[in-house]
């Protein structure tokens, strides 16, 4: 079971600040242990919303729109891609997650669990998927 552990951005995310190096030491003794229990797939911080873009889709047509966003609440600063045996082993290392702007600032992460091939219906569809991961590994 694959789970994405989200960092919600902050306006000092979105400022482009970059974290204090306690907050670096925390994140990488974390990190670490994850991948020492052979469950870390891949980490990293992501740039502020200014250096990115949206595409949106509506009736047919797709349209760029460059960053920033207003929305800072709906943004990610950062993720950590985990693949574990259970959902409560996702949970247990969830909750050993650092605070993600330091112990005194406000923060929140979001866990999702990834979609995996054999959670959909069999197909050609799906085959193709199947073949693309094969080529990955």
């Amino acid at each position: 079971m694959r789970f994405m552990i989200m960092v919600k951005a902050t306006a000092l995310s979105e400022s482009g600040a970059m974290p204090e190096e306690s907050l670096m030491a925390a994140m990488g003794a974390y990190h670490e242990e994850l991948a020492k229990a052979g469950v870390l797939l891949d980490a990293t911080g992501l740039q502020p919303s200014s250096k990115g873009w949206r595409i949106q889709y509506s009736q047919g047509q797709r349209k760029v729109v460059d960053g920033p966003f207003a929305e800072t609440k709906e943004l990610l600063a950062g993720y950590t891609l985990i693949q574990v045996r259970s959902r409560e082993e996702a949970m247990e290392w969830a909750r050993r997650f650092p605070a993600p702007f330091g112990e005194h600032a406000d923060g929140e992460i979001e866990v999702r669990q990834l979609f995996e091939l054999e959670d959909f219906e069999p197909g050609p569809a799906i085959d193709r998927f199947r073949e693309l991961d094969a080529t990955r590994r």
